[in-house]
């Protein structure tokens, strides 16, 4: 005979409690705990040996040789490893209407015998963006199927190179209780598809949606289950869009692709430092160049700065693509060390081209941009300034400084500053490069 033992368990996230609450304690969901019943036996069952686990030595594994699929997307292809890896889980995370479903659609349609599953919009849809984009719509089949085993299924009898599942939160699996988009649902229907992955060898690129914290479909519920997590970042205002690598078992994290949204979708850009200055505007107070390292990619991007007498009792701090936290220790370092009252002063700084620059070696150009606002001094298109800035005001070196050089060499720029580290031997290029210890350096230059 068996006891029926009673549990509560929230049907949002499967946290289990002793009696009811009208709350779940774990994902916040308000009337989702219900009863259960569970059988217990009284006797315990004998355990077992379990036989031991084929091993195999190291040295003597085959290695297979997989010939990667090729997308024909050349910023994909470099960001996922140069192509898609046979039998790969690959989830792709980003805001909504960043342009997931476009890079996919296109994805789909350069690959044969691929399989396109859209559970949040119907075939029209799918074929109206496929027909705007111009893209080949005979080499992709498309479903609504939002059942995740009659899509396993289809996978295993169809057996197609490539799967697209648009997107996670809005499958559901027949075996689990929850709603489409729990962590429960999203979960199981996951690791069915991981099955299905790796036992039939078709590769499989899950979208899912960013939640308010930025990690994919909740705080990392899905990144440990897949072999690739990449992130499709930008502002949906302007044309860029970057696909980061955030794990990549079959290839660097270190690469990324720069992207520009176009009427024919996501078009790959050759020379996104270029296109970051292509509108730049002469002789303008307040704006200084600087190079970014996304990736193993240098990027100038432009840093503009306003300095303008506050009208009211307590200054404003405004940043754009710029940590304001940052902001403020740059703005304390600077009138302490330097003597600059920007007490009195509102402070406006943004980085053109909605590119986020959360790397250290923007922190010197902040600074000789809000000098050089404050000033109303133009410091030249040429210019390119880049290093961190400590609490003491002294400058210190970056990563990767011959990359930057090489790539303002190859945008002609004619002056540099930044702090060089002292066994660092630069060639003698045409470039003139100024070596500055600390800001107050920096500030007599303006």
């Amino acid at each position: 005979m068996s006891k029926m033992e009673t549990i509560f368990s929230c049907t949002h996230c499967d946290a289990q409690y002793k009696k009811w609450v009208g709350r779940c304690l774990e994902c916040g969901k308000w009337g989702t705990v219900e009863e259960k019943h569970l059988s217990k036996k009284e006797e315990e069952k004998s355990k077992t040996p379990r036989a031991s686990a084929t091993m195999e030595v190291a040295s003597s594994v085959k290695m297979k040789n997989f010939e990667r699929i090729q997308t024909n997307i050349s910023e994909f292809d470099r960001t996922v490893g140069f192509g898609i890896v046979p039998g790969s889980f690959i989830l792709l995370g980003g805001e909504p209407g960043i342009g997931k479903s476009t890079l996919c659609a296109q994805i789909a349609s350069s690959v044969p015998n691929s399989l396109y599953f859209s559970a949040e919009e119907s075939i029209q849809q799918v074929g109206m963006r496929i027909q705007r984009l111009n893209l080949n719509g005979d080499t992709s089949k498309l479903s609504n199927e939002t059942c995740v085993e009659i899509i396993a299924s289809t996978i295993l009898n169809e057996k197609p190179s490539l799967a697209i599942i648009d997107s996670i939160q809005t499958i559901y699996s027949e075996e689990v209780s929850g709603e489409p988009g729990s962590i429960s649902q999203v979960r199981a229907s996951t690791v069915k598809l991981l099955e299905v992955c790796k036992s039939s060898g078709t590769s499989v690129i899950i979208i899912g949606h960013v939640t308010k914290d930025g990690a994919v479909a909740g705080p990392r519920t899905l990144e440990h289950l897949v072999d690739t997590v990449l992130y499709l970042e930008g502002d949906r205002y302007h044309q860029m869009r970057i696909l980061r690598t955030v794990k990549n078992r079959f290839g660097s994290t270190d690469e990324i692709g720069i992207f520009e949204m176009e009427e024919n979708g996501l078009q790959g850009v050759q020379n996104p430092s270029q296109n970051l200055l292509l509108e730049r505007t002469m002789n303008l107070s307040g704006s200084v160049i600087t190079c970014l390292l996304e990736g193993t990619r240098p990027l100038l991007v432009e840093v503009q700065a306003l300095v303008n007498k506050t009208a009211f009792g307590y200054p404003l701090r405004k940043s754009s693509g710029f940590d304001i936290n940052r902001l403020h220790v740059l703005l304390a370092v600077l009138q302490k060390r330097t003597n600059l009252p920007f007490g009195g002063y509102d402070v406006h700084v943004n980085i053109v081209g909605g590119i986020k620059a959360n790397e250290p070696a923007v922190d010197l150009a902040v600074c000789l941009a809000l000098a050089s606002s404050f000033k109303d001094k133009a410091l030249g298109n040429d210019l390119v300034v880049f290093g961190e800035v400590g609490l003491g005001g002294e400058v210190r070196s970056t990563s990767h400084i011959q990359k930057r050089l090489k790539e303002c060499e190859h945008l002609g720029m004619k002056r540099i500053i930044t702090h060089l580290p002292a066994k660092l031997k630069i060639k003698d290029t045409g470039v003139n490069i100024t070596n500055v210890e600390n800001i107050n350096e920096l500030i007599k230059l303006t």
